[in-house]
């Protein structure tokens, strides 16, 4: 479908985020078993629950804008994964794998951060409504605090040790 005006730009971001976050699901559980970090475990595995909780509420968001998404796969979080199953091939587990595995979640934060940040603006110009404003808020909310607590996991020492091993 060609993207000639916002909303068939909303629907092509709404649905390579939809994506994203199928791919994400099936990429967190992978990195929770690659690290050897409790918390960096136990942060994978919250942000998983979360993600599903996000898919819901797109599923939601297009039922209440009455839209229908586009099937496609998302490339740059294609990318981003891929980047993360090669940290795991390629760095013995340990202390500088969880520190990799930190960073490339954290790309991962940042660029859903992005996507749900203009799918706002989108979503305002596109007078779509609160109700689905506020999934899309909800959403950025989570994310940005998945990428605090990550950021927190590496300063509490997740990359002091990564240096020690170095």
């Amino acid at each position: 479908m060609a993207r000639k005006t916002v909303t068939d730009l909303f629907i092509h971001e709404l649905s390579d985020v939809y994506s994203a976050e199928k791919q994400i699901t099936r990429a967190l559980p992978r990195m929770a078993r690659a690290t050897t970090n409790p918390l960096l475990a136990q942060a994978f595995n919250d942000h998983l629950e979360e993600t599903q909780g996000q898919i819901e509420r797109i599923d939601t968001l297009v039922e209440v804008a009455g839209i229908k998404l586009k099937r496609m796969k998302c490339i740059a979080m294609e990318g981003l994964v891929e980047e993360s199953k090669e940290l795991i091939e390629e760095i013995e587990k340990g202390a500088v794998l969880d520190a990799g595995l930190i960073g490339a979640a954290q790309k991962v934060e940042h660029y859903e951060i992005a996507s749900y940040g203009t799918l706002i603006a989108m979503a305002k110009h596109l007078n779509l409504g609160d109700e689905v404003v506020g999934l899309l808020l909800a959403t950025l909310k989570e994310e940005k605090a998945t990428d605090e607590k990550l950021s927190k996991i590496a300063e509490q020492g997740g990359n002091q040790a990564a240096t020690m091993e170095s």
